[in-house]
């Protein structure tokens, strides 16, 4: 005779694809959760370097600008001398 798996079988398989499949989504939540930590964490240290950028430009700029203005009151103080 043949015989038939029994339904505990079916039930254990059953549990099984659950699991599996619960398996599956906690795995994808996580690498998800991953990607996402990467990802900030790239834009906050890009936001750092521009934030750098600018504010070395902005130094600069601030030392042109007195660059600038001690050229300019040399300039006034020579003619003002000369006259």
């Amino acid at each position: 005779m043949a015989s038939t798996p029994s339904k505990d079988y079916k039930r254990r398989e059953r549990e099984q694809r659950k699991f599996d499949k619960r398996m599956a989504r906690e795995a994808a939540k996580a690498e998800k959760l991953a990607a996402q930590h990467a990802a900030e964490e790239a834009a906050e240290k890009a936001a750092a370097e521009e934030a750098a950028k600018k504010s070395e430009a902005e130094l600069k700029a601030k030392e042109e600008a007195e660059f600038e203005a001690e050229l300019e009151a040399e300039r006034k103080a020579q003619e003002s001398s000369e006259s």
